[in-house]
């Protein structure tokens, strides 16, 4: 198995590119874990910074939507409220006529 996968060489002898290479890898991964916490600390301390960064003043167009459909609502209604008051008024006129015969 020479040059092989292996940790042993053909001779017995240690194969030290591989402890090279994880001594590396474990380097790389100790640096992402200590760069991680720091910036969790630091998202922890400036949340406010962080998400004022993130949120997006609300635009004209949006403003405008809500009032269209707030007043779609309100039209809806007040038309609820005319055939509400014309249903009641015919009622009435045919108590009152019912009441004349």
């Amino acid at each position: 198995m020479a040059g092989g996968y292996g940790v042993m060489a053909d001779d017995g002898t240690i194969d030290y590119s591989v402890h090279e290479a994880w001594n590396e890898a474990t380097n790389v991964y100790l640096i992402v874990i200590l760069v991680s916490i720091g910036l969790f600390m630091y998202a922890r301390k400036n949340k406010r910074k962080i998400m004022r960064i993130f949120t997006v003043p609300p635009t004209a167009e949006s403003a405008t939507e809500a009032n269209f459909y707030d007043d779609m609502k309100k039209i809806r209604l007040r038309q609820q409220l005319e055939m509400y008051y014309i249903a009641r008024k015919h009622e009435q006129n045919d108590s009152i006529q019912l009441t004349v015969e």
